[in-house]
Order: structure tokens, then sequence, then C-alpha cells
């Protein structure tokens, strides 16, 4: 693997997932498809959540209030990501919450309005996340509050590349089935290179090992169901599916930490 090449796919994938501004020069000759370029969505998760993680942990060190510093990191996410993930967990709730049918299901997924059940789901998530970084806060340092962030940024967008190469399209003509699907060793790389990452910054932040187990077992178990039920109404991924197993795993992940940790 030449350093170049990573270096390209990082930032390819930056801009894919968030509203970073990046070079133009990593997209000469970029025909727009993310099949190797995959393998950096760990990497480009971590960079995304960088500043986040340091206004968390700024702010537990100050010891601002804990809810209030949640909120404010929740925030800086979706900004950075400009709620790419939140999205598409709204609109695999609109769709297959208002129908039992594949192609209408699909059909509401692709408008861009949203409906109460996107709108419960968007509640929700904002709700555990926010409330999982909190209690997180007594039991950790600072530095670990912000690491244990930047872990599940990590694994979550790992998630994003294993759900996304394990179900085929559901459709021909959506923004996942253009990018192409990541090849088999793109997805390789990382599941090992985001795993690896999240489980170094678990124990840097000192999370301890029965919560960074229950942690994972948990979010892969989430993520197999949601990819199975996802096949089973749609009949494949598409990019809103894709944003919703990476909200999915993130909620799953902070959940399990601040009941363990």
């Amino acid at each position: 693997m030449r350093l170049r090449d990573f270096t390209d796919d990082l930032a390819r994938s930056i801009a894919f997932l968030s509203r970073f501004p990046v070079p133009e020069r990593h997209f000469v000759g970029f025909d727009g498809r993310l099949v190797r370029a995959a393998r950096a969505f760990p990497a480009a998760g971590l960079m995304i959540a960088l500043p986040a993680a340091a206004l968390l942990s700024m702010m537990d060190a100050f010891r601002a209030d804990p809810t209030l510093a949640a909120l404010l990191a929740v925030a800086i996410l979706a900004i950075g990501t400009g709620a790419l993930h939140e999205d598409g967990l709204a609109d695999v709730a609109d769709g297959l919450g208002a129908t039992h049918d594949r192609e209408k299901a699909l059909t509401i997924m692709k408008d861009s309005r949203i409906g109460t059940f996107g709108g419960l789901a968007l509640i929700l998530s904002v709700a555990i996340r926010v409330a999982a970084i909190a209690a997180l806060v007594p039991a950790v340092s600072p530095t670990g509050l912000g690491l244990i962030l930047l872990a599940v940024a990590a694994l979550s967008r790992t998630a994003m590349v294993w759900h996304w190469q394990a179900l085929p399209p559901a459709r021909r003509d959506g923004i996942a089935a253009s990018a192409g699907v990541p090849d088999a060793d793109a997805t390789r790389f990382a599941i090992v290179s985001g795993l690896g990452a999240g489980l170094v910054l678990l124990a840097l932040a000192g999370a301890g090992l029965l919560p960074t187990l229950v942690s994972l077992g948990l979010s892969v178990g989430v993520l197999v169901l949601f990819g199975r039920f996802i096949e089973s109404r749609l009949g494949g991924h598409t990019g809103d599916t894709i944003g919703a197993a990476q909200q999915m795993t993130e909620m799953a992940l902070l959940t399990a930490l601040a009941l363990t940790v």
C-alpha cells in the first residue's frame, strides 16, 4: 500500500462523509467511486470527530455541566458531517415505519421531507448519545472522554463499510450504488484498522476490558440484526441505510460503555 494512495483515499473519504474542505489535488482522475477509498473510512471518522472530542475533553477539564458538554459535542459532530448520518437514520425510519411495501419504502426514503418516524428517530438518537456521553463524564478522565468519542467514531465508520459490503444494493440509481461497493481488500483493511484503532483508544481511555468487550459485542449484534432487517425489508443497502448503520452502532457503543465503565 502506497502512502500517497492512502492519503488520497483518506481525503476522498473525509469529503464523502463530512463538510470538511479537502484539497482538489486528491481528486485528480477520481471517478466518484469509493470501491478502494472506503478502506479509509475509520481514519476519516477519527479526523471528523477530532474537533468534537477536543471540545468535550476541554469542557470536562473545566468542569462544565456534563449534559451541556455532551450536547455540544454531538452538535459539533452533526455540523461536521452535515448531519449526513442522521439524515440516513431519519429516512430509513420514515420509509420502513410508514409502509411494508419495498418500493413505497424506497420512494419515501428518497423524499427530503421528514415524517413522524424520522423525527422520532432523530430525537432518540440525539437523546441517547447525549445521555450516554454525560453518564461517562464522572467515570473517566477528560482525556479519556475524548478518546472514547474518537474510538466510537472509528468503530461506527467501520460498521458503515461492513454494512455496505455485506448487503447488495437495493436500487441501481442511488448514491451508494453510484459509489460502488467496497472491494474485499478495502473491507478487510477497514475492519482491521478500525477495530484496532478502537481497541487502542478505548484502552488508552481506561475503559477496561469488560466494558470494551460488552460494547463491541452489543454493537456487532445490533449491526448484524439491523443488516438482516434491512435486507428482509429492502433487499439490500442504500446510502440511507449505510448512514443509519453508523448511527445505530454509535448509539450501541456509547450506551454499553455508559452502563459498564
